[in-house]
């Protein structure tokens, strides 16, 4: 027994080597060859039982000694002719036996080791399952496909799903499993057979399928388990003779798992499982996961690719109602921090009194982030609009202490107890920090949440194997409620970064408001960059924008962003002038053409209702303006230009020239019908967008400083991050009393 003082702890599961397991599922075979030499690596033990040969007798033979020369060159051939292999599985082959050939499905996957690669090679006797079903198969998926396109509720997705797997595998229970913010699954969706209990709307913690266990899903997206009582074939030999590890298993179907995820299938009964991948955005979203309580149940490799199809689809809709959700509320979004930015300017009443709906607009905070209250501090007051505390001085003197710019928390009583012993009711925090002691204060109350768990989820039972204690899973299932209290709901990511963005406009405003020095409005307007620019596949995007070498704020920006309709937005744009006046302006410029953009407009209506904007809100001497709008697939772009220089584009040669595009008007004095120009960034060409401080000068004319520029472009690597920098040394006049901007947007030859 071990001693009461014994703790282990149950992260250390999560550092199981699972994709170097050593072994497989013995109802198949494996084998690793040289791609090069088609010489046998690695094979499974089993090999012996299934099919009598020895492994030391093939171990350094050549392939053919195994399958036969025909069935070898039909691998060879296979090989030479895919690139993608697993595009292609599985491969109908028929193997020489001491009982006679034998048909199998052979699935074949590239393993690069360093200077070369082996050939996995995965051998599956087929079943008559797999041919008589295919037209079924066909049928079922393309009716799925069809059924969940005309979908956009998740769960009647998953229903859906659900559903069609199981009469697909004929699994006992096939469920939705979908993860939480901390990776805590619960049961969406449910098809099951009708003796068995319900698991729909149970939680299961985070650590039955940990970390690497989630990062394995999102690689290898359908996992099968015939037989949970399985004794695993090891791969030999143990040890690549290249790596030093076991052979590497991510993406072999076969591929052993853990002993304590059988131990846990076991413990609730279920003899055989399967999981495919459901994934939205790029990451790991839930599962679709089969249990099986009836006895072992092995799959073909077309139902199980049937499965994975259906996977896919869900996870495709998926993927797109979260981009029609997340457009929806970005537009949302756009449109309340415009009216928040608006009444801000307010300037017959202070800061917080326009943004807790004391303006004329009544917009208030509370519109863009849900919460029972909120509270702007500054100017000595605290200003409120909603359900907030009475006393509200621990909170002001909170947000007045130094800390991060913006605090998010679900849990206040946790993070900061101090704070939440001084707010009663409240339980959630949301909080942007400004200059001068301001901020804006979001609160949420508490939400009591009742979570039914499959079993209890804190305990663990310890147990000792050959003298040694491990963690070993849970033997109860049952159904165990805990309630969760001083919580709020979670701030959500989109809510974060709207905070944040308002805090960044309102930078602008509190300029005009307090008179900031120079110094502060250039640190405003480097916050009104892009803190990071979109990384596009296949294309290269770099910008620089450096101050006049006075040091004094002028009105240059750039800017680049996805469009709703999926191309890539870059904008470089100069207001005349310097200083605060300059800087706010510019700043009022970007916000209005990113709502239009975002709003779906095209480059040319986005500059005509931003030059709108300008000639009806704004008291400032002049603004031009170029934008660019790029389809990220065919490399077409379209291109408005107001008062600004042309740009510049690269061909794949190296060579650079001026663009011949038309122009409208600077803005606020535009015609109101801003020209188009199309152009195509060819597969190694670029596309150069500058102000005008970098081509024209005190000592340097407008027409010889584009000389210099096209000069400066001419033979450089557009993909190169160093070539936009090296230019800027080359073209800019260290006396420019003019602030400089370049950006330069390259494609992949």
């Amino acid at each position: 027994m071990l001693p009461t003082t014994t703790t282990l702890d149950p992260a250390t599961c999560a550092l199981e080597p699972i994709h170097i397991p050593g072994a497989i599922q013995p109802h198949g075979l494996l084998v690793a060859v040289d791609e090069a030499t088609l010489v046998i690596e690695h094979v499974s033990e089993n090999i012996t039982d299934l099919w009598g040969h020895a492994v030391d007798d093939l171990l350094g033979v050549h392939l053919a000694e195994l399958v036969g020369a025909e069935t070898t060159a039909q691998v060879r051939h296979h090989v030479e002719t895919f690139v993608e292999l697993r595009a292609r599985n599985p491969l109908p082959l028929q193997i020489p036996t001491s009982d006679g050939l034998v048909d199998v499905d052979a699935v074949l996957h590239r393993l690069p080791l360093g200077a070369r690669t082996l050939l996995v090679i995965e051998l599956e006797p087929t079943t008559d399952l797999a041919a008589s079903t295919f037209p079924d198969l066909y049928q079922t998926v393309r009716h799925v496909a069809d059924v969940l396109a005309e979908l956009r509720d998740v769960d009647a997705m998953a229903e859906v799903a659900v559903a069609e797997v199981r009469a697909l595998t004929g699994f006992d229970r096939v469920m939705v499993y979908r993860f939480t913010e901390s990776y805590d699954g619960e049961v969406v969706a449910e098809s099951r057979a009708p003796d068995l209990e319900p698991f729909l709307g149970l939680r299961y913690p985070a650590s039955d399928i940990p970390a690497q266990a989630r990062a394995l899903y999102e690689k290898s997206r359908v996992r099968l388990i015939t037989d949970a009582r399985y004794t695993p074939a090891r791969v030999l030999p143990g040890i690549d003779r290249a790596t030093g590890e076991p052979l590497d298993l991510t993406h072999a179907g076969l591929r052993s798992v853990s002993p304590t995820h059988l131990e846990y299938l076991r413990n609730m009964g279920v003899a055989a499982s399967m999981s495919v991948s459901l994934m939205s955005e790029g990451r790991l979203w839930g599962l679709i996961t089969c249990h099986h309580t009836s006895g072992p149940r092995h799959l073909p490799f077309g139902v199980r690719s049937a499965a994975e199809f259906i996977g896919t689809t869900l996870s495709e809709r998926l993927s797109a109602r979260a981009e029609e959700t997340e457009v929806q509320i970005a537009r949302r979004t756009e449109s309340t921090l415009v009216q928040l930015l608006i009444a801000s300017r307010d300037a017959d009443r202070t800061l917080g009194e326009t943004l807790t709906g004391q303006a004329a607009s009544g917009v208030t905070l509370l519109d863009l982030v849900p919460a029972v209250g909120a509270v702007a501090v500054g100017d000595g007051r605290c200003e409120t609009v909603g359900t907030v505390p009475d006393d509200l001085e621990a909170l002001r003197a909170w947000v007045e202490a130094p800390g991060p710019e913006v605090v998010s928390s679900a849990h206040l009583a946790a993070d900061h107890p101090e704070l939440a012993a001084a707010l009663p009711g409240v339980a959630g925090i949301l909080a942007v920090r400004l200059p001068e002691q301001r901020a804006l204060v979001w609160l949420r109350a508490e939400d009591i949440e009742v979570v039914t768990w499959a079993g209890h989820p804190h305990e663990h039972r310890i147990v000792v194997d050959g003298g040694a204690p491990r963690i070993a899973p849970r033997t109860s299932f049952d159904r165990w409620t805990e309630t969760v209290r001083e919580t709020s709901v979670p701030w959500s990511d989109q809510q974060v970064q709207a905070v944040t963005a308002l805090r960044r406009r309102l930078l602008e405003t509190l300029l005009l408001r307090s008179r900031w020095n120079v110094q502060a409005a250039l640190d405003v307007q480097r916050s009104l960059l892009p803190a990071r620019l979109p990384q596009v596949p296949g294309w290269a995007l770099e910008a620089r924008y450096r101050p006049s070498a006075g040091g004094e704020v002028g009105g240059d920006w750039y800017d680049a962003l996805m469009l709703p309709d999926g191309r890539l937005a870059i904008v470089v744009g100069d207001v005349a002038g310097h200083g605060l006046t300059a800087a706010a302006a510019m700043g009022q410029l970007r916000n209005a053409l990113r709502a239009y953009l975002l709003r779906g407009d095209s480059p040319a209506e986005a500059v005509r209702w931003t030059d709108t904007v300008a000639r009806r809100t704004m008291d400032f001497g002049m603004a031009t303006l170029v934008v660019a709008a790029v389809d990220i697939t065919s490399g077409e772009v379209e291109l408005t230009v107001a008062g600004h220089p042309r740009p510049l584009t690269l061909a794949a040669d190296g060579s650079a020239d001026l663009l011949d595009a038309d122009a409208d008007r600077p803005l606020g004095i535009g015609t109101g019908h801003p020209p188009t120009t199309r152009v195509r960034i060819e597969p190694g060409g670029a596309l150069v967008l500058y102000s005008d401080g970098l081509v024209d000068s005190r000592e340097t004319n407008l027409r010889a400083g584009l000389a210099r520029l096209v000069e400066a472009f001419d033979g450089q690597d557009a993909m190169d991050p160093r070539t936009v920098d090296i230019v800027l040394d080359l073209c800019r006049d260290d006396s420019s009393v003019d602030d400089v901007t370049l950006l330069v947007l390259a494609r992949e030859p």
